[in-house]
């Protein structure tokens, strides 16, 4: 799961790691504080990015990464929505006065079954991808067997793609 805020100091840019490395790396799911009849466990919902041109960015995630547009309730032109899973989204909202720097250690990751054929659509896009290292056209190799790509949308989000299976 990843957690994207947005802050304005380096203060809370190292709360808002600190928290994602301590979130991501727990075995198990964090519950709310209810009684143990009432314990329910969160499941994820969606993602939202912000971002500084709306049409650009949604025509990445649909045309580039391949993800399908799904209605969303606003229909006011700041907001697209796409399905990520049975029951997740992504949601870009349009908003963002410029586009920043992103840390590559705070992405979003999709799989997909062959990666070789995603790099080639990536390549046949012109889209620039790479290792974790920053090396142009390199496949990384997680100590688990599963390779991976990087790659970043049009406001510089980062974005794994690997073949793990799902």
């Amino acid at each position: 799961m990843v957690l994207l805020l947005f802050y304005k100091n380096g203060f809370m840019k190292k709360i808002v790691i600190a928290f994602v490395v301590i979130f991501a790396a727990a075995k198990t799911p964090i519950a709310c504080s209810q009684t143990a009849s009432e314990k329910q466990v969160p499941v994820f919902n969606h993602i939202a990015l912000y971002v500084f041109d709306l049409e650009k960015s949604a025509a990445f995630y649909e045309k580039v990464i391949g993800i399908p547009k799904i209605a969303n309730p606003f229909n006011d032109g700041r907001h697209v929505w796409f399905r990520i899973g049975e029951h997740s989204q992504l949601h870009v909202i349009k908003g963002a006065t410029s586009i920043t720097p992103h840390d590559i250690n705070v992405h979003v990751s999709f799989s997909v079954g062959s990666l070789a054929g995603f790099i080639k659509h990536l390549e046949e896009m012109n889209i620039k991808y790479g290792n974790f290292s920053g090396e142009t056209k390199k496949i990384q190799l997680r100590p688990d067997g599963v390779n991976q790509i990087y790659l970043q949308d049009p406001d510089g989000y980062w974005i794994e793609v690997n073949d793990d299976k799902y």
